[in-house]
């Protein structure tokens, strides 16, 4: 299994992305997706704010950046990551995903499975220590953490509205209460 994620991973690499589409590798499977809606934007644009405003001086904010862990065959792009100044020394298009602080997700209307079963599967594999999940369908809201190679042993759930309680190294309170939902 994990040979064949390499030989995918390194397929996926090889792509050619058109404008305003994503390429993720996971496993033996190639995700495909189109760019945000303007209502994902304006999610995370919300949450993106707060996050801006507790961000470590050693880190930076980056929307839609590859996190690729090539030794379990994962390629992924959240919506938005928080990665080392230092990742720009690399220069490339790929930042090792154990470097990120945190994955950011607005679950997609088109493919909510990839967000809420593939990265919730991949993203502890890549040792990435937190995952938000935004779930604009039903106004659910969920933070993974403590990743494993068996998946992340804690997980704090909730609505919009709530606050979530956003650990170190970012230490604050997400207010929710600005996000909205898809329409029905």
């Amino acid at each position: 299994m994990i040979e064949s994620g390499h030989r995918v991973l390194a397929y996926a690499r090889t792509l050619a992305r058109p404008p305003g589409w994503k390429v993720e590798a996971s496993g033996d499977t190639i995700v495909i997706t189109a760019s945000p809606s303007v209502l994902q934007s304006y999610n995370l644009l919300l949450v993106r704010r707060q996050f801006d405003a507790h961000e470590p001086a050693d880190m930076m904010a980056s929307e839609n950046t590859d996190l690729a862990s090539p030794n379990v065959g994962k390629l992924r792009n959240p919506d938005l990551t928080y990665i080392p100044l230092s990742a720009v020394e690399t220069g490339g298009n790929e930042v090792p995903a154990e470097q990120a602080a945190i994955a950011v997700e607005i679950v997609s209307p088109s493919n909510p499975e990839n967000d809420l079963v593939g990265k919730v599967r991949d993203y502890p594999l890549m040792d990435i220590p937190l995952y938000l999940l935004i779930d604009p369908r039903n106004g659910d809201i969920t933070l993974y953490s403590e990743p494993s190679p068996t998946g992340y042993h804690q997980r704090w759930v909730g609505t919009f509205g709530d606050r979530v309680p956003i650990p170190a190294p970012f230490d604050f309170g997400l207010r929710t209460d600005g996000l909205v939902r898809y329409p029905d």
